[in-house]
């Protein structure tokens, strides 16, 4: 049943079984003509056989009245036009009793009228609006006769499906919008009705038994969860939608109380259809229930521990329907504790496995093992309001850096090598406590170079410079690869690090720091020595006792975790 809204929307929504659907529909001459090809004609009656006696809702049909039982055909003509085809199969080669339940004209096609009627044999090269129409009859006989002796029973199955079971979203937009307007917007713009668009209709709706002021109420609050929503960091936290990609903010709320998951791309109307029942069942009911879950997020946002927590699980790919849930049918200390063990299932590694992880072996655990250590780093900053950024954190792509590089044989181009050698000798430079005469000597190699660079000559002087940027005493080559020499930065910036020393690193990640650019706190720390032992402190290197101290404090973080150990 239609349903009216409120008289400044003046727009009427329902359901609309294929069978009932009468009347004459002018196509306008802003819309070009039919265009359909076999593969949708053929998706279509596919759809609706194999949904047989089950419901079957097609996208919106949107209309504007016009005189009598005329309707100006504004989106859905593609649709109408090929069930309209399928009905004059149905009577032609089928049951002569089966009629088309409507009429198509044309404002600027009136030929199309007539031939879309009668579909006389060799007319369909006389334009290209009647080949296509052709071609369009020609892949529903063809389906109908795929069935052989049974076309027949399939003929009256499908009449019977489209006049019981398979129904259109109706839309008749407001008497005062413009039908040029609202079709550039649906279809030239492809922007088509939303499930937002669907539901605000339905709960808009002018029935007699509810006060018009509560229409209003609703409008009202609606746009305060919207602008809500559209809060860049609250909605980085609470999805890994895009914003460009959730023109409707609101429509996150409505896919929640459908049930929906992040898995896969459901139908686009899949959440009205789950909703309309309970909007037309209770609509004060409904509309608490999305006040309610707005008021459940915005709980979750403002608390420092839940927006860490639940941000975290929701940037690693978990469900926040299924999150919802929990929160649902918890107490908020057992809620906590749900969102810890979740957080431990997905880390999933002991103390020990995470002294042996490396990049060689395991690098997905160290990504998320250094994902987690980052946004727990933030949460746990006392007398601070600092929050972590998923916003920032989900607008780039992480991956893992090798805070000092021990070797330089990745760089296979003569381009690669002079700028490696020149950001290592500006670096060697203003390196202290070192033999200023093995350096020079050094620096005057690399000047050398550059006349004639070759692999071997690069290589040679790389491992030199490595040499001067490695602590006596120390095995960097031990450790190239473990989690103590691992950090997360974006890969942008890695793309021009990833086989410098230390110190040259170091330069960078200052560079980028007073640029403003997004750096996780623990990237950042560690290049800022902030983990090593201040009687350890050599800043331009990075060394054993580094490494050692950086894993113990990445320990402590990740500890609350960590799974226990298992005994044999």
């Amino acid at each position: 049943m239609a349903a009216k809204t409120s008289s400044n929307l003046s727009a009427t929504l329902g359901l609309k079984p294929v069978g009932e659907i009468s009347g004459r529909f002018l196509v306008p001459a802003y819309q070009r003509g039919y265009r359909w090809g076999a593969a949708e004609v053929r998706a279509l009656l596919d759809d609706i056989w194999a949904n047989g006696d089950k419901p079957y809702c097609l996208q919106p049909v949107v209309v504007k009245h016009r005189d009598g039982n005329e309707w100006e055909l504004i989106d859905g003509q593609q649709r109408l036009t090929t069930l309209f085809l399928v009905f004059r199969y149905m009577q032609r080669e089928g049951v002569p009793s089966i009629e088309a339940p409507y009429a198509i004209h044309y404002e600027t096609r009136a030929r199309s009228e007539e031939y879309l009627r009668d579909l006389p044999a060799g007319s369909e090269d006389e334009n290209i609006d009647f080949f296509h129409i052709h071609r369009a009859y020609s892949e529903i006989r063809e389906w109908f006769e795929r069935h052989g002796v049974k076309r027949l029973a399939v003929v009256m199955d499908v009449y019977r499906y489209l006049f019981n079971r398979v129904q259109v979203i109706w839309y008749e937009a407001p008497a005062d919008i413009d039908g040029t307007t609202l079709f550039t917007r649906l279809n030239v713009g492809r922007i088509p009705l939303t499930n937002a668009e669907l539901i605000k209709a339905l709960l808009l709706n002018e029935d007699g038994a509810t006060p018009a002021e509560y229409g209003a109420e609703i409008a009202a609050q609606w746009d305060v969860i919207e602008r809500d929503l559209r809060e860049p960091e609250r909605w980085a936290f609470l999805t890994n939608t895009r914003e460009e990609d959730q023109p409707t903010r609101i429509e996150l709320l409505f896919d929640l109380l459908a049930g929906s998951t992040a898995v896969g791309k459901p139908p686009r109307y899949q959440t009205f259809e789950a909703l309309r029942p309970s909007i037309q069942s209770d609509r004060k009911g409904f509309w608490g229930t999305v006040l309610d879950l707005h008021a459940l997020i915005l709980e979750w946002h403002e608390d420092r521990d839940l927006h860490h927590k639940v941000g975290y699980l929701i940037s690693e790919g978990a469900s926040l329907t299924a999150l919802v849930a929990d929160a649902k049918k918890s107490r908020r200390s057992a809620f906590q504790a749900q969102l810890d063990a979740s957080i431990s299932k997905r880390l999933n590694l002991q103390r020990s496995a995470v002294v042996e992880l490396s990049y060689e072996d395991s690098p997905e655990h160290c990504l998320r093992l250094l994902r987690l250590m980052n946004v727990e780093s933030v949460r746990r900053l006392k007398h601070s309001g600092e929050r972590y950024s998923f916003r920032a954190h989900k607008r780039e792509k992480w991956s893992l850096e090798h805070i000092h590089a021990q070797h330089a044989d990745g760089l296979t181009k003569r381009e690669q090598w002079e700028e490696w050698l020149r950001q290592h000798r500006a670096a060697l430079g203003a390196l202290p406590g070192v033999a200023v005469a093995g350096r020079d000597a050094l620096v005057a190699r690399i000047d050398a170079s550059f006349d004639d660079l070759n692999r071997q000559t690069f290589l040679a002087l790389s491992q030199q410079v490595v040499e001067f940027f490695t602590l006596a005493g120390d095995a960097p080559a031990d450790a190239l690869h473990e989690i103590s020499n691992l950090a997360l930065l974006s890969s942008g910036a890695n793309s021009a690090l990833g086989n410098a020393v230390f110190e040259v690193k170091r330069r960078r990640i200052l560079e980028l720091d007073r640029a403003g650019a997004f750096l996780p706190i623990c990237t950042r720390r560690v290049f800022l020595k902030y983990y090593t032992a201040a009687d350890a402190q050599q800043v331009h290197f990075w060394g054993a006792q580094d490494r050692a101290d950086y894993l113990d404090a990445m320990l402590d973080v990740v500890k609350p975790y960590l799974t226990p150990e298992t005994t044999s």
